[in-house]
């Protein structure tokens, strides 16, 4: 080996017959005048007998793998960069295209669906612009696939003509997934699996895999909680080390862990919370203070005191970063002899907390605070609807909770001032309408109700801000490393599309090029009850970023806070637990006798903050699929029913539609507009008619009629009420009907989005579609095929003959000139 190698006594020391290092092979490429052979690198790189030559090979496959060198068409080794290439993540479209996201880069890379053949969805590859188009577009040409996903995908299983396949539930992946016999694992047809890859795709073969888990039947209830857990990739079994750590917790707490704290057992703290609620990890009690204004008392479950830093649980607790709340089942952040049992603030149990007592003046600022460890007994588990029927005078439960009603008044009071200071500072509120889905027996839903937000939800909201605003401030008072959940200003270019909308609905906007919270609040307030209130609010929530966790305070934009930290849910959220570890880290230098302290650094919550903002999209993302699931499946009973709806959005193929009743959104498609041609204006939010000038925007109020549902695709159909109800997959449904014999990896994607379940027997319009006549065909009903036979028969033979030549003659072949021409002797 060349003696320049500058890591020549590492690869001595590694191997026994060591080959030029990475680094000094891509020094040597770099140098080189062009790009080099295989021979010549050898005989550059003294790299002469056979043995070393296997081995530098290898390297240099490795180093082809990893990004490092690529080995073009000329059978020459180059650096990527230098021949154009790039390296990025594929990102499939239900549509079947993709995007390239391209390190380095801010706009995605486009990928045609015959380049996407090659690939799925999170594949790292290597790319080149094949073509540059207007406005900075680029469209890519994958060279080689990097790392390929190998994450096990979900979907569905079926068996047709003898071959099985696997459609996967991501829309994301279009391709279907080929099972290999002795691969099944037992599957049967029309059930949800699991599938592991084995074989990438190719551009002249799907992707091969085998079943590793069978999950059930495709409609059991739960399914789509166990498709979202896998698609998103969220834990939710506990490891052995995790459940062995909590295996000492018994269902009390240890009167050793009492020593030392605060004594809080006798001060009425209680829980409110949700009926439904089953981990309560805040308490409150409030009262007058002699001075005026009010002490507010309150106490958060002191996870940090069971979950020590770097333990199992803990690395398991930032792997999940937090419960994940779907219809009637939660995937809890921690185990549950600690999120239903010691960390919860159960009645009239002691539980170790971390309390945040805070002052509050007449006009609801906050005037002081101090942190500390305490024992608590919650006094009484209230529920929001109870709270809001005490405070409305329900002389009952008034005359139940007797000893509490004093304390809830004092805290309604001070709701009230604290209601008042956040609209004078401007705070942004959104009243949107949330539902609810209420399930039967069976684990179907029965109804979907909206959610009601009394004033009971309100009073808590504003107190557990309180809390968070105290432990802010502490943070940054003593420089202490932490997360903040932080809220960026609004993109400018959003707030620009939000003005045009607002003048599109004739709202002539107040807005200032760079509005504060609190110009932002007041130009909404002026515009008064209007029917498109909701629809203002949706709009501008969407111009606004997206709120995270980082150790830089940069502020809270839309609660106009100056520093704000998550420090009241440490059982659900792990930037609590962060916290209340910080918080205490300040309290044990200061003396207080403390459990759980730790003083994170600058990298750690860094890397804390991604994970956990990313967590966080995780579980939005999730409980959206499972939502949208639901909704489609409860949607299915109703195709037919009309119903009254705003429309929520516009795109290039249609309008989405907000049905009133249930707030469930589905689309109508553009070709079921009628015969007119729409033009999108995507600036004003609205499809124009090209010769009719028939518009339909943003808001306007239609009435609708579901015309089908697709589980598959998780979209709703619909079309306008009044009009012959479209079948958009006719088309489909009569070209699978006519390549039954294909292979069923070609049609099955097909089938299921006409509405039949491959392998078995068709829906009712698949029957009705197969006695329908060839297209081409001519029939005849019975007694006019009487009445043609007699007419024909009676008709001269001459005549008749005549008749059929010059039918013949009138449609000759495509050779007719040719035979012509050589009966002529040409």
């Amino acid at each position: 080996m060349s003696k320049q190698d500058p890591h020549l006594r590492r690869e001595q020391d590694k191997y026994e017959n060591p080959v030029p290092s990475r680094e000094f092979i891509l020094e040597h490429i770099k140098t080189a005048d062009k790009a080099t052979t295989f021979s010549q690198l050898c005989n550059s790189l003294n790299v002469l007998d056979d043995e070393r030559q296997v081995a530098f090979k290898r390297r240099l496959r490795a180093m082809e793998r990893d990004g490092q060198l690529h080995f073009n068409k000329f059978k020459r080794y180059v650096i990527p960069t230098d021949d154009g290439l790039v390296k990025g993540r594929v990102i499939g479209h239900r549509d079947g295209f993709g995007f390239l996201a391209v390190e380095g880069e801010e706009k995605d890379w486009f990928i045609a669906k015959h380049q996407m053949n090659c690939v799925l969805h999170g594949d790292i590859v290597l790319a080149k612009a094949a073509s540059r188009g207007s406005g900075g577009k680029v469209e890519a040409r994958i060279v080689r696939v990097l790392e390929t996903e190998r994450t096990p995908i979900v979907g569905r299983y079926f068996v047709e003509h003898g071959t099985s396949v696997v459609v996967p539930e991501d829309p994301r992946i279009t391709q279907d997934i080929i099972i290999l016999p002795g691969s099944e694992n037992g599957a049967r047809h029309n059930q949800m699996v699991q599938v592991q890859i084995t074989q990438s795709p190719s551009r002249q073969m799907n992707a091969v895999g085998k079943v590793i888990e069978v999950l059930g039947e495709h409609m059991a209830p739960g399914m789509e909680i166990e498709v979202a857990l896998r698609n998103h990739d969220i834990p939710h079994i506990w490891p052995e080390s995790v459940l062995a750590q909590v295996a000492v917790h018994g269902e009390e707490v240890e009167d050793a862990d009492k020593q030392g704290r605060v004594d809080l057992r006798d001060l009425p703290l209680v829980t409110i919370d949700g009926e439904d609620a089953r981990d309560f990890d805040d308490a409150v009690f409030c009262e007058r203070k002699k001075s005026g204004g009010w002490r507010l008392w309150v106490a958060i479950a002191d996870v940090s005191h069971y979950v020590p830093k770097g333990s199992a649980l803990d690395r398991e607790a930032i792997e999940r970063g937090n419960s994940v709340y779907f219809p009637e089942q939660v995937i809890p952040m921690l185990p549950k002899v600690l999120s239903n049992g010691l960390c919860s603030l159960n009645p009239e149990v002691d539980r170790l907390c971390m309390v945040a007592e805070m002052t509050v003046s007449e006009a609801g600022r906050l005037s002081g605070y101090r942190f500390y460890e305490a024992v608590m007994n919650s006094h009484a588990r209230l529920t929001y609807t109870k709270v809001h029927a005490i405070l409305q005078g329900d002389e009952q439960l008034r005359e139940q909770y007797a000893s509490l009603v004093p304390h809830l008044s004092d805290l309604q009071q001070m709701y009230m001032a604290l209601k008042s200071a956040r609209q004078t500072r401007g705070a942004i509120e959104f009243e949107t309408t949330e539902t609810r889905f209420v399930f039967n027996a069976h684990r179907k839903i029965e109804s979907i109700v909206p959610l009601v937000r009394n004033d009971a939800h309100k009073l808590i909201e504003e107190c557990m801000i309180l809390a968070n605003v105290s432990a802010a401030k502490l943070l940054e008072k003593h420089e202490a490393c932490a997360l903040y959940r932080v809220h960026d200003e609004p993109d400018q270019e959003k707030l620009s599309h939000f003005r045009q909308f607002l003048n599109d609905l004739g709202i002539e906007s107040l807005l200032p090029n760079d509005p504060s919270p609190l110009e932002l609040t007041a130009a909404l307030n002026q515009l008064g009850e209007r029917p498109e209130q909701e629809l203002i609010q949706t709009m501008l929530l969407r111009s606004m970023k997206q709120a995270v966790y980082q150790p830089d305070n940069i502020g809270h934009y839309g609660l106009a806070l100056d520093a704000y930290a998550h420090f009241t849910s440490p059982i659900r959220r792990y930037p609590d637990l962060v916290v209340h570890r910080a918080i205490k880290g300040i309290l044990n230098k200061q003396g207080q006798r403390i459990s759980g302290a730790y003083e994170y650094d600058n990298d750690e919550v860094d890397q804390l903050g991604e994970q956990c903002s990313t967590t966080e999209r995780r579980a939005d993302d999730a409980t959206r699929e499972v939502a949208d699931w639901l909704k489609c499946e409860f949607m299915q009973d109703h195709v037919g029913d009309e119903f009254t709806g705003v429309v929520s959005s516009v795109t290039t193929f249609g309008l989405f539609v907000r049905l009133d009743d249930l707030q469930i959104d589905g689309m109508i498609h553009i070709s079921t507009l009628g015969q007119e041609y729409f033009h999108f204006d995507g600036a004003k939010h609205c499809l124009v008619g090209e010769h009719s000038r028939q518009v339909y925007r943003l808001g306007d109020k239609l009435k609708v009629v579901v015309a089908s549902v697709s589980l598959d695709e998780r979209r709703i159909n619909l079309a306008m009420a009044g009009e012959q109800l479209p079948d958009r997959y006719a088309r489909r449904r009569s070209k699978s009907l006519k390549s039954e014999e294909k292979p069923a990896f070609s049609s099955v994607r097909a089938q299921l989005k006409a509405g039949k379940i491959p392998g078995k027997g068709g829906s009712d319009q698949d029957k009705q579609d197969e006695r329908k006549p060839k297209k081409g065909k001519k029939t005849t009903p019975k007694g006019k095929l009487k009445k043609s036979k007699k007419a024909a028969a009676e008709l001269p033979k001459g005549k008749a003959k005549t008749k059929a030549k010059k039918s013949k003659a009138k449609r000759p072949g495509k050779n007719a000139r040719k035979r012509t021409k050589n009966s002529s002797g040409a």
